[in-house]
Parts: structure tokens; C-alpha cells; sequence
């Protein structure tokens, strides 16, 4: 037996078997915040569509230590991408939070899970027009002119959709953030 530790393995593309039963696009929160789509996709690095990806998706501030009536934690939502890399969710429009005594802007926390990856990717959704994005300490961690990675864009006439893509590699990978 080998004694140094072996890498790790990758799971997928397999993602369907055991992680169907546990999509969900509709993130449940407490209280009545407005509710937003989120549309977008998942590229990889020569801008070609990854369908085999699950993202999970967190809502800081929507929800307690309390779970669904299905036994999920409140705001959390998980959801794979079709042939075309296109996912969609629905969730609360978060507020925003304090962590530490700093306040965050709204934002969503997003996991990326997919084929070839040994480890997941950590990033953040932000939503435009929002005055907090100037102050929130991780967006000020971000370059200036990578910012723009993070932040969705707001679908044109309709005021409770919004457009973000998650680009895995090249001149507008996504910012990810090692945690």
C-alpha cells in the first residue's frame, strides 16, 4: 500500500444519478422579499456550454437555522444545467447582511459543481443598481475591472429577472474566491 495520500476523484458527469432527487429551483425564505429570476449560463473557457453542471445556490439573510417542510434548509436552492448550459432560479431578492460588523451587499452565494472539477468553485451574485455593492468588503477584495463578473445584469423590461453567466476560464472567467 502506497503511503502517500492518492489525489482526489472526480464524481460526474454523473451528476444525474445521485443529485436529481435533490433540485430545486425555487429557494424558500423567511419573510416576503420580492421575488427575482436568475437566468444564465455556464461556459467554459473557449465560451462552449457546460450541461452537466449543479449550482447551488445560498440566500445570506432570507432564511434561520430552520428547514422546509421538505426537510431543506431555508434559502438554499440547488440547480443543473440543460444541453446548453442554461440554468434558471428563483429566490427572495436577499437584504443585506452584517458579518463581523461590516455590512455586505445583497448577494447570493453560488457553488459550482461539474465534471473535471476536484474541488467546487466559490462565487458570489450580486445584483446591480445597488448602492452597498460600492461598500461590500469581499466586491472590494475584486480588481475594479473584474467586478463586472460578479454582477448580474438586469433583464431589459422586466423589472424581477436577471441575467448572469458564469464563464469557467479566459477573458471573462467569473471571479472565484478560495474559502
Amino acid at each position: 500500500m502506497a503511503e502517500t495520500p492518492t489525489a482526489s476523484q472526480t464524481v460526474g458527469p454523473f451528476f444525474s444519478i445521485g443529485l436529481d432527487s435533490f433540485l430545486r429551483k425555487e429557494v424558500f425564505a423567511n419573510g416576503s422579499g420580492d421575488r427575482v429570476t436568475v437566468r444564465g449560463r455556464v461556459l467554459d473557457g473557449h465560451d462552449q456550454p457546460v450541461p452537466d453542471a449543479v449550482l447551488e445556490i445560498w440566500a445570506p439573510g432570507t432564511g434561520t437555522d430552520e428547514c422546509t417542510a421538505e426537510g431543506y434548509p431555508v434559502g438554499f436552492g440547488r440547480v443543473a444545467t440543460n444541453d446548453l448550459g442554461e440554468f434558471d432560479f428563483v429566490v427572495p431578492r436577499p437584504p443585506g447582511s452584517e458579518h463581523d460588523g461590516r455590512k455586505h451587499a445583497p448577494h447570493l452565494a453560488v457553488l459550482v459543481f461539474m465534471r473535471g472539477l476536484l474541488r467546487h468553485l466559490v462565487t458570489r451574485l450580486y445584483f446591480p443598481d445597488e448602492p452597498a455593492n460600492a461598500l461590500d468588503p469581499v466586491l472590494q477584495l475584486v480588481p475594479e475591472e473584474r467586478r463586472r463578473t460578479l454582477i448580474a445584469t438586469a433583464a431589459p423590461e422586466k423589472t424581477a429577472e436577471f441575467s448572469w453567466d458564469i464563464h469557467l476560464q479566459g477573458e471573462q472567467e467569473t471571479v472565484f474566491y478560495e474559502v
